[in-house]
């Protein structure tokens, strides 16, 4: 007599004791749920607020950060000083943002990570 494949309460059809779809789709959703829990406690050392920005961003702008607190100079990544502003110095992230950093003498001390439209519209420094 052949065995007949029964009906599971989540709609699947199979032999075992339980669904092992959906088993291995739960896995899937804990490991990205422990994937994402890492991710946001990474926020935690950042000097400034990078949590709303995207991920790539996020990855740029904490290597210049490092590269910063290594006493590397701002103009290794295209910095400029601001022209209203001597203290102020603006370096690109990417295409689409901009990390505003503050002249301390020897130190820079990052600021805020804008948007470009952000960056345009709002007098940087104030």
């Amino acid at each position: 007599m052949p065995r007949r494949k029964k009906l599971f309460p989540c709609g699947h059809k199979g032999y075992g004791q339980a669904c092992h779809l959906c088993a291995q789709k739960k896995a899937v959703l804990e490991q990205k749920k422990q994937l994402k829990h890492e991710w946001e406690s990474t926020f935690d050392r950042d000097p400034i607020d990078l949590r709303d920005l995207p991920i790539h961003v996020v990855v740029k702008a904490r290597t210049v950060i490092a590269a910063l607190q290594e006493q590397k100079h701002y103009t290794e990544f295209g910095g400029k000083r601001l022209r209203h502003d001597r203290f102020i110095i603006s370096i690109p992230i990417t295409r689409n943002y901009r990390m505003l950093c503050r002249d301390c003498g020897n130190i820079l001390i990052p600021q805020a990570v804008l948007s470009h439209e952000d960056y345009n519209v709002r007098k940087p420094g104030s």
